[in-house]
């Protein structure tokens, strides 16, 4: 079955930086989009940045996100990384990885806590 474990999560200073990482098994990763998505404390899921399939792995975010946040993909280990820059304590959420429209396959997700 769909499996996918986030990792990389954790407490920094406004303006560091956090890597994050998704491990996806029980599908063909190479085949399918994939996102980030997160949940900040008493709100629900919101869209953080989409990779599509393929070699060329075009990418999208949310305005909030642009210019600080890179995603990528390395189909051949089946892993997806999300590079967050110049973090702001807004960002602070459980951060998820799911194949692109498919939210309800999300893993347990990583906690990223933006706080001085």
């Amino acid at each position: 079955q769909v499996q996918l474990v986030e990792s990389g999560g954790g407490l920094v200073q406004p303006g560091g930086s956090l890597r994050l990482s998704c491990a996806a098994s029980g599908f063909t990763f190479r085949d399918y989009a994939m996102s980030w998505v997160r949940q900040a404390p008493g709100k629900g899921l919101e869209w953080v940045s989409d990779i599509f399939a393929g070699s060329g792995g075009t990418t999208s975010y949310v305005d909030s996100v642009k210019g600080r946040f890179t995603i990528s993909r390395d189909n051949a280990k089946s892993t997806m990384s999300l590079q967050m820059n110049s973090l702001k304590p807004e960002d602070t959420a459980m951060y998820y990885c799911a194949r692109r429209g498919r939210w309800y396959e999300r893993g347990p997700g990583t906690q990223v806590t933006v706080s001085s």
